[in-house]
Protein backbone atom coordinates (compact mmCIF):
# COMPACT_ATOMS: atom_id res chain seq x y z
CA UNK A 1 0.00 0.00 0.00
CA UNK A 2 1.22 3.70 -0.54
CA UNK A 3 2.52 6.03 1.98
CA UNK A 4 -0.41 8.67 3.34
CA UNK A 5 -0.76 10.73 5.04
CA UNK A 6 2.46 12.50 5.27
CA UNK A 7 2.83 16.06 4.47
CA UNK A 8 5.20 17.35 0.90
CA UNK A 9 5.24 13.59 0.43
CA UNK A 10 5.41 12.98 -2.93
CA UNK A 11 3.04 10.45 -4.28
CA UNK A 12 4.21 6.80 -4.30
CA UNK A 13 1.88 6.48 -7.27
CA UNK A 14 3.62 7.45 -10.56
CA UNK A 15 1.96 11.22 -12.43
CA UNK A 16 -0.03 10.94 -15.00
CA UNK A 17 2.72 11.36 -17.83
CA UNK A 18 2.69 13.82 -20.56
CA UNK A 19 0.72 16.77 -19.09
CA UNK A 20 -2.21 14.94 -18.51
CA UNK A 21 -4.10 16.16 -15.56
CA UNK A 22 -5.54 14.23 -12.84
CA UNK A 23 -9.36 12.83 -13.38
CA UNK A 24 -10.76 12.88 -9.85
CA UNK A 25 -14.22 11.68 -11.87
CA UNK A 26 -15.82 8.03 -11.08
CA UNK A 27 -14.54 6.97 -14.04
CA UNK A 28 -13.43 7.81 -16.92
CA UNK A 29 -10.35 7.97 -14.47
CA UNK A 30 -6.66 8.44 -14.14
CA UNK A 31 -4.85 5.05 -15.36
CA UNK A 32 -1.37 3.53 -15.30
CA UNK A 33 1.53 3.97 -17.48
CA UNK A 34 1.45 0.38 -17.83
CA UNK A 35 -2.31 0.35 -18.46
CA UNK A 36 -2.68 3.07 -21.35
CA UNK A 37 1.05 1.16 -22.60
CA UNK A 38 -0.91 -2.00 -23.19
CA UNK A 39 -2.79 -0.47 -25.73
CA UNK A 40 0.48 -0.03 -28.11
CA UNK A 41 -0.34 -3.67 -29.55
CA UNK A 42 -2.63 -5.00 -32.11
CA UNK A 43 -4.56 -8.27 -31.30
CA UNK A 44 -6.91 -10.03 -33.72
CA UNK A 45 -10.19 -10.65 -32.28
CA UNK A 46 -10.54 -14.34 -33.29
CA UNK A 47 -6.71 -15.54 -32.80
CA UNK A 48 -6.23 -17.97 -30.01
CA UNK A 49 -4.20 -15.75 -27.65
CA UNK A 50 -6.80 -12.86 -27.35
CA UNK A 51 -9.39 -15.67 -26.65
CA UNK A 52 -7.05 -16.34 -23.78
CA UNK A 53 -7.46 -13.01 -22.66
CA UNK A 54 -10.88 -13.17 -22.65
CA UNK A 55 -11.61 -16.55 -20.81
CA UNK A 56 -9.03 -15.12 -18.35
CA UNK A 57 -10.86 -11.60 -17.64
CA UNK A 58 -14.05 -13.82 -17.16
CA UNK A 59 -11.87 -16.13 -14.43
CA UNK A 60 -10.41 -13.18 -12.63
CA UNK A 61 -13.33 -11.16 -12.11
CA UNK A 62 -15.22 -14.74 -10.95
CA UNK A 63 -12.89 -14.70 -8.40
CA UNK A 64 -14.04 -11.26 -7.02
CA UNK A 65 -16.82 -12.51 -6.05
CA UNK A 66 -15.90 -15.43 -3.98
CA UNK A 67 -18.32 -17.86 -6.48
CA UNK A 68 -16.67 -20.92 -4.74
CA UNK A 69 -20.03 -22.89 -5.98
CA UNK A 70 -19.39 -21.87 -9.27
CA UNK A 71 -23.02 -20.82 -9.90
CA UNK A 72 -22.11 -17.55 -11.54
CA UNK A 73 -20.93 -16.73 -14.92
CA UNK A 74 -18.83 -13.24 -16.36
CA UNK A 75 -20.45 -12.37 -19.41
CA UNK A 76 -18.49 -8.94 -20.92
CA UNK A 77 -20.58 -6.58 -23.05
CA UNK A 78 -19.05 -4.16 -25.28
CA UNK A 79 -20.01 -0.05 -24.79
CA UNK A 80 -20.55 1.84 -21.94
CA UNK A 81 -22.09 1.07 -18.01
CA UNK A 82 -25.03 2.46 -19.40
CA UNK A 83 -24.77 -0.46 -22.01
CA UNK A 84 -24.54 -3.27 -19.90
CA UNK A 85 -27.40 -2.04 -17.36
CA UNK A 86 -29.54 -2.09 -19.88
CA UNK A 87 -28.16 -5.23 -21.47
CA UNK A 88 -28.81 -6.74 -17.75
CA UNK A 89 -32.36 -5.36 -17.30
CA UNK A 90 -33.21 -6.63 -20.41
CA UNK A 91 -32.05 -10.10 -20.49
CA UNK A 92 -32.62 -10.70 -16.73
CA UNK A 93 -36.08 -9.56 -16.28
CA UNK A 94 -38.76 -11.01 -17.71
CA UNK A 95 -41.09 -9.35 -20.23
CA UNK A 96 -44.15 -10.01 -17.65
CA UNK A 97 -42.03 -8.97 -14.59
CA UNK A 98 -42.37 -6.03 -12.39
CA UNK A 99 -39.36 -4.34 -11.02
CA UNK A 100 -39.54 -1.96 -8.35
CA UNK A 101 -36.28 0.41 -8.62
CA UNK A 102 -34.35 2.00 -5.60
CA UNK A 103 -33.52 5.15 -6.55
CA UNK A 104 -31.44 8.41 -4.79
CA UNK A 105 -29.99 10.02 -7.77
CA UNK A 106 -29.35 10.51 -11.58
CA UNK A 107 -28.38 6.66 -11.76
CA UNK A 108 -31.64 4.91 -10.17
CA UNK A 109 -33.31 7.26 -12.09
CA UNK A 110 -31.85 5.99 -15.41
CA UNK A 111 -32.53 2.32 -14.47
CA UNK A 112 -36.37 3.80 -14.26
CA UNK A 113 -35.75 5.59 -17.93
CA UNK A 114 -34.21 2.42 -19.38
CA UNK A 115 -37.46 0.00 -17.93
CA UNK A 116 -39.63 2.19 -19.55
CA UNK A 117 -37.83 2.28 -22.86
CA UNK A 118 -37.60 -1.90 -22.47
CA UNK A 119 -41.74 -1.35 -21.76
CA UNK A 120 -40.89 -3.31 -18.39
CA UNK A 121 -43.22 -2.80 -15.71
CA UNK A 122 -42.12 -0.81 -12.66
CA UNK A 123 -42.52 1.02 -9.44
CA UNK A 124 -39.64 3.20 -7.63
CA UNK A 125 -39.20 4.35 -4.17
CA UNK A 126 -36.81 7.78 -4.50
CA UNK A 127 -35.25 8.56 -1.51
CA UNK A 128 -33.91 12.26 -2.99
CA UNK A 129 -30.23 13.34 -3.11
CA UNK A 130 -29.79 12.70 0.96
CA UNK A 131 -30.57 9.18 1.78
CA UNK A 132 -30.32 5.43 1.18
CA UNK A 133 -33.64 3.15 0.80
CA UNK A 134 -33.74 1.07 3.76
CA UNK A 135 -34.73 -2.61 4.08
CA UNK A 136 -37.64 -1.57 6.29
CA UNK A 137 -39.01 0.58 3.61
CA UNK A 138 -38.09 -2.26 0.80
CA UNK A 139 -39.72 -4.85 2.88
CA UNK A 140 -42.87 -2.74 3.35
CA UNK A 141 -43.16 -2.03 -0.80
CA UNK A 142 -42.54 -5.84 -1.58
CA UNK A 143 -45.63 -6.69 1.17
CA UNK A 144 -48.20 -4.36 -0.16
CA UNK A 145 -47.14 -5.22 -3.58
CA UNK A 146 -46.91 -8.96 -4.41
CA UNK A 147 -46.56 -8.59 -7.79
CA UNK A 148 -43.00 -7.17 -7.87
CA UNK A 149 -40.56 -9.54 -8.59
CA UNK A 150 -37.43 -7.89 -8.56
CA UNK A 151 -35.75 -5.09 -7.10
CA UNK A 152 -32.95 -3.13 -8.68
CA UNK A 153 -30.30 -1.44 -6.52
CA UNK A 154 -27.47 1.32 -7.19
CA UNK A 155 -24.89 0.40 -5.25
CA UNK A 156 -22.93 3.48 -5.56
CA UNK A 157 -25.03 6.29 -6.45
CA UNK A 158 -22.42 8.77 -8.14
CA UNK A 159 -24.50 11.86 -8.59
CA UNK A 160 -24.42 12.22 -4.66
CA UNK A 161 -21.45 9.61 -3.89
CA UNK A 162 -23.82 8.21 -1.55
CA UNK A 163 -22.76 4.22 -0.63
CA UNK A 164 -26.31 2.09 -0.72
CA UNK A 165 -26.44 -0.50 1.43
CA UNK A 166 -26.75 -3.35 -0.31
CA UNK A 167 -26.13 -6.18 2.34
CA UNK A 168 -29.36 -5.07 3.94
CA UNK A 169 -31.87 -4.72 0.71
CA UNK A 170 -30.73 -8.36 0.54
CA UNK A 171 -31.70 -9.73 2.99
CA UNK A 172 -35.29 -7.97 2.72
CA UNK A 173 -35.85 -8.51 -0.83
CA UNK A 174 -34.80 -12.32 -0.70
CA UNK A 175 -37.08 -12.70 2.95
CA UNK A 176 -39.12 -12.11 1.21
CA UNK A 177 -39.31 -14.76 -2.04
CA UNK A 178 -38.10 -11.70 -4.68
CA UNK A 179 -34.53 -11.23 -6.71
CA UNK A 180 -32.06 -8.32 -6.46
CA UNK A 181 -29.92 -7.23 -9.14
CA UNK A 182 -27.26 -4.86 -8.64
CA UNK A 183 -26.00 -2.07 -10.28
CA UNK A 184 -22.34 -1.62 -8.65
CA UNK A 185 -20.60 0.07 -11.57
CA UNK A 186 -18.51 2.56 -9.62
CA UNK A 187 -17.88 0.00 -6.68
CA UNK A 188 -17.20 -3.09 -7.95
CA UNK A 189 -13.12 -3.64 -7.30
CA UNK A 190 -13.06 -1.83 -4.37
CA UNK A 191 -16.20 -2.69 -2.37
CA UNK A 192 -16.70 -6.57 -1.57
CA UNK A 193 -20.27 -8.21 -3.27
CA UNK A 194 -19.03 -11.47 -2.07
CA UNK A 195 -21.58 -13.70 -2.99
CA UNK A 196 -21.48 -15.85 0.05
CA UNK A 197 -22.18 -12.52 1.82
CA UNK A 198 -24.77 -10.73 -0.41
CA UNK A 199 -27.04 -12.52 -2.24
CA UNK A 200 -27.94 -11.17 -6.02
CA UNK A 201 -29.07 -12.79 -9.27
CA UNK A 202 -26.79 -10.34 -11.03
CA UNK A 203 -24.38 -7.74 -10.90
CA UNK A 204 -22.36 -5.24 -13.30
CA UNK A 205 -19.75 -3.24 -13.94
CA UNK A 206 -17.14 -1.39 -16.13
CA UNK A 207 -13.58 -1.59 -17.08
CA UNK A 208 -12.97 1.77 -16.13
CA UNK A 209 -13.86 1.76 -12.66
CA UNK A 210 -12.30 0.66 -9.41
CA UNK A 211 -10.33 -1.91 -11.79
CA UNK A 212 -8.40 1.54 -13.23
CA UNK A 213 -9.29 0.13 -16.95
CA UNK A 214 -9.95 2.40 -20.00
CA UNK A 215 -13.56 2.92 -21.24
CA UNK A 216 -14.86 0.19 -23.92
CA UNK A 217 -16.77 -2.61 -22.16
CA UNK A 218 -18.40 -3.83 -19.23
CA UNK A 219 -19.80 -7.46 -17.45
CA UNK A 220 -22.52 -8.78 -16.39
CA UNK A 221 -21.93 -11.49 -13.52
CA UNK A 222 -25.05 -13.45 -13.55
CA UNK A 223 -26.17 -16.38 -11.94
CA UNK A 224 -25.88 -19.20 -14.37
CA UNK A 225 -29.43 -20.89 -13.85
CA UNK A 226 -30.73 -17.29 -14.71
CA UNK A 227 -28.29 -16.90 -17.84
CA UNK A 228 -30.41 -19.94 -19.13
CA UNK A 229 -33.44 -18.64 -17.95
CA UNK A 230 -32.21 -15.42 -20.62
CA UNK A 231 -32.63 -16.81 -24.01
CA UNK A 232 -35.28 -14.52 -26.52
CA UNK A 233 -35.74 -11.53 -23.44
CA UNK A 234 -33.73 -9.03 -24.90
CA UNK A 235 -35.16 -6.58 -27.07
CA UNK A 236 -31.38 -6.36 -28.69
CA UNK A 237 -29.45 -8.23 -31.11
CA UNK A 238 -26.37 -6.92 -29.50
CA UNK A 239 -27.52 -6.76 -25.67
CA UNK A 240 -28.48 -9.74 -25.63
CA UNK A 241 -26.52 -11.75 -22.40
CA UNK A 242 -27.93 -14.86 -22.76
CA UNK A 243 -26.48 -15.24 -26.87
CA UNK A 244 -23.16 -13.70 -25.46
CA UNK A 245 -22.85 -16.13 -22.77
CA UNK A 246 -23.11 -18.82 -25.21
CA UNK A 247 -20.69 -17.49 -27.72
CA UNK A 248 -18.27 -17.27 -25.54
CA UNK A 249 -19.06 -20.65 -23.92
CA UNK A 250 -18.91 -22.78 -27.14
CA UNK A 251 -16.65 -20.81 -28.72
CA UNK A 252 -14.18 -18.05 -26.58
CA UNK A 253 -15.09 -15.30 -28.88
CA UNK A 254 -17.23 -12.15 -28.33
CA UNK A 255 -19.93 -12.31 -30.74
CA UNK A 256 -19.11 -9.07 -32.15
CA UNK A 257 -15.87 -6.93 -32.61
CA UNK A 258 -14.78 -6.63 -29.00
CA UNK A 259 -12.57 -3.59 -28.11
CA UNK A 260 -9.57 -5.80 -28.23
CA UNK A 261 -6.69 -2.66 -27.26
CA UNK A 262 -9.24 -2.02 -24.02
CA UNK A 263 -9.47 -5.28 -22.92
CA UNK A 264 -5.29 -5.72 -23.31
CA UNK A 265 -5.14 -2.67 -21.43
CA UNK A 266 -7.83 -4.27 -18.76
CA UNK A 267 -5.59 -7.46 -17.85
CA UNK A 268 -2.69 -4.87 -16.87
CA UNK A 269 -5.11 -2.88 -14.17
CA UNK A 270 -6.32 -6.58 -13.15
CA UNK A 271 -2.27 -7.53 -12.90
CA UNK A 272 -1.93 -4.10 -10.61
CA UNK A 273 -5.18 -4.92 -9.17
CA UNK A 274 -4.10 -8.06 -7.71
CA UNK A 275 -0.69 -7.12 -6.66
CA UNK A 276 -2.16 -4.28 -4.69
CA UNK A 277 -3.81 -6.62 -2.49
CA UNK A 278 -7.01 -7.12 -4.61
CA UNK A 279 -10.85 -5.76 -3.65
CA UNK A 280 -9.59 -5.02 -0.13
CA UNK A 281 -6.03 -2.84 -0.96
CA UNK A 282 -8.19 -1.09 -3.40
CA UNK A 283 -11.08 -0.14 -1.25
CA UNK A 284 -8.08 0.43 1.26
CA UNK A 285 -6.43 2.94 -1.27
CA UNK A 286 -9.50 4.89 -1.60
CA UNK A 287 -10.92 5.00 1.94
CA UNK A 288 -7.38 6.45 2.67
CA UNK A 289 -8.21 8.92 -0.43
CA UNK A 290 -11.50 10.40 0.86
CA UNK A 291 -10.37 10.60 4.24
CA UNK A 292 -7.41 12.77 3.50
CA UNK A 293 -9.72 15.31 0.92
CA UNK A 294 -12.95 15.31 3.17
CA UNK A 295 -10.46 16.27 6.15
CA UNK A 296 -8.73 18.89 4.65
CA UNK A 297 -11.61 20.12 2.80
CA UNK A 298 -13.58 21.08 5.98
CA UNK A 299 -10.57 23.13 7.27
CA UNK A 300 -11.44 25.03 3.99
CA UNK A 301 -14.60 25.88 5.51
CA UNK A 302 -16.15 23.28 2.15
CA UNK A 303 -19.08 20.72 3.64
CA UNK A 304 -20.28 17.84 2.63
CA UNK A 305 -23.26 16.96 1.00
CA UNK A 306 -23.83 13.57 2.92
CA UNK A 307 -23.02 12.57 6.69
CA UNK A 308 -20.18 10.42 8.07
CA UNK A 309 -22.19 7.24 7.72
CA UNK A 310 -23.10 7.60 3.90
CA UNK A 311 -19.90 9.22 2.37
CA UNK A 312 -18.30 6.57 -0.42
CA UNK A 313 -15.06 5.78 -0.59
CA UNK A 314 -15.55 6.47 -4.04
CA UNK A 315 -16.56 10.09 -4.88
CA UNK A 316 -17.41 12.90 -2.32
CA UNK A 317 -20.02 15.99 -3.33
CA UNK A 318 -19.40 18.90 -1.58
CA UNK A 319 -21.59 22.02 -1.23
CA UNK A 320 -20.43 25.23 -2.80
CA UNK A 321 -19.73 28.16 -1.55
CA UNK A 322 -21.82 30.81 -0.70
CA UNK A 323 -19.66 33.46 -1.18
CA UNK A 324 -20.59 36.14 -3.92
CA UNK A 325 -16.71 35.88 -5.47
CA UNK A 326 -17.37 31.67 -6.10
CA UNK A 327 -17.89 31.00 -9.49
CA UNK A 328 -17.76 26.70 -9.98
CA UNK A 329 -16.56 27.71 -13.67
CA UNK A 330 -13.88 29.85 -12.76
CA UNK A 331 -13.02 27.39 -9.67
CA UNK A 332 -13.47 24.54 -12.47
CA UNK A 333 -10.82 26.00 -14.94
CA UNK A 334 -8.49 27.27 -12.00
CA UNK A 335 -8.32 23.56 -10.61
CA UNK A 336 -7.66 21.95 -14.02
CA UNK A 337 -5.30 24.45 -14.79
CA UNK A 338 -3.20 22.88 -11.91
CA UNK A 339 -3.52 19.28 -12.98
CA UNK A 340 -6.76 18.40 -11.79
CA UNK A 341 -10.32 17.77 -13.23
CA UNK A 342 -13.10 17.97 -11.25
CA UNK A 343 -16.73 17.11 -11.75
CA UNK A 344 -19.98 19.24 -11.63
CA UNK A 345 -22.73 18.59 -9.16
CA UNK A 346 -26.26 16.92 -10.05
CA UNK A 347 -28.13 17.89 -6.72
CA UNK A 348 -31.42 20.03 -7.60
CA UNK A 349 -31.72 21.47 -4.53
CA UNK A 350 -28.46 23.67 -4.22
CA UNK A 351 -24.95 23.98 -6.16
CA UNK A 352 -22.32 21.28 -5.52
CA UNK A 353 -19.41 19.84 -6.90
CA UNK A 354 -17.91 16.43 -6.39
CA UNK A 355 -14.57 15.19 -5.99
CA UNK A 356 -13.55 11.41 -6.88
CA UNK A 357 -11.46 9.47 -4.79
CA UNK A 358 -11.10 6.57 -7.27
CA UNK A 359 -8.29 6.54 -10.25
CA UNK A 360 -4.74 5.88 -9.95
CA UNK A 361 -3.66 8.68 -7.01
CA UNK A 362 -3.25 7.93 -3.62
CA UNK A 363 -3.73 10.45 -0.08
CA UNK A 364 -0.79 12.24 -1.44
CA UNK A 365 -2.13 13.38 -4.43
CA UNK A 366 -5.26 13.87 -2.32
CA UNK A 367 -3.57 16.58 -0.42
CA UNK A 368 -2.33 18.63 -3.28
CA UNK A 369 -5.95 18.71 -4.61
CA UNK A 370 -6.93 20.68 -1.18
CA UNK A 371 -3.72 22.73 -1.48
CA UNK A 372 -5.14 23.50 -5.19
CA UNK A 373 -8.32 24.36 -3.94
CA UNK A 374 -7.23 26.57 -0.89
CA UNK A 375 -4.74 28.28 -3.91
CA UNK A 376 -7.71 28.56 -6.21
CA UNK A 377 -9.92 30.12 -3.43
CA UNK A 378 -7.13 32.63 -2.19
CA UNK A 379 -6.66 33.43 -6.25
CA UNK A 380 -10.51 34.14 -6.98
CA UNK A 381 -11.42 35.88 -3.12
CA UNK A 382 -13.25 33.52 -1.42
CA UNK A 383 -12.12 33.43 2.07
CA UNK A 384 -15.01 31.78 3.40
CA UNK A 385 -16.35 28.67 1.98
CA UNK A 386 -18.58 27.71 3.70
CA UNK A 387 -22.45 26.71 2.09
CA UNK A 388 -25.70 28.42 2.05
CA UNK A 389 -27.35 27.79 5.38
CA UNK A 390 -30.48 26.22 3.19
CA UNK A 391 -27.80 23.40 1.99
CA UNK A 392 -27.04 22.45 5.73
CA UNK A 393 -30.95 22.80 6.51
CA UNK A 394 -32.16 20.27 3.99
CA UNK A 395 -29.29 18.36 4.82
CA UNK A 396 -30.28 18.06 8.68
CA UNK A 397 -33.94 17.46 7.74
CA UNK A 398 -33.55 14.85 4.93
CA UNK A 399 -31.02 13.16 7.02
CA UNK A 400 -32.81 13.18 10.13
Amino acid sequence: MPQILVTNQKPSIEAPRLGEPYLLTPGPLTTAFSVKEAMLRDWGSWDGDFRAMTAQLRTELLEMVGDSDQQFDCVPIQGSGTFVVEAMLASFLPRDSKTLVLVNGAYGKRTAETLRYLGRDHVVIDKGDYLPPRGDEVAAALKADPVISHVIVIHCETSSGILNPIQEISEVVYGAGRKLLIDSMSAFGALPVDVETVRYEAIVSSANKCIEGVPGFGFVIGRKSELEQAKGRSHSLCLDVHAQWQTMNTTGQWRFTPPTHVVAAFMEALRLHREEGGVHGRGQRYSNNRDVLVAGMRELGFETLLTEPWLSPIIVTFFNPVHDAFEFKSFYDAMKARGFIIYPGKLTIVDSFRIGCIGHMDAAVMQRVVQAAKDVLAEMGVDDASPPEIALQERAKLSA
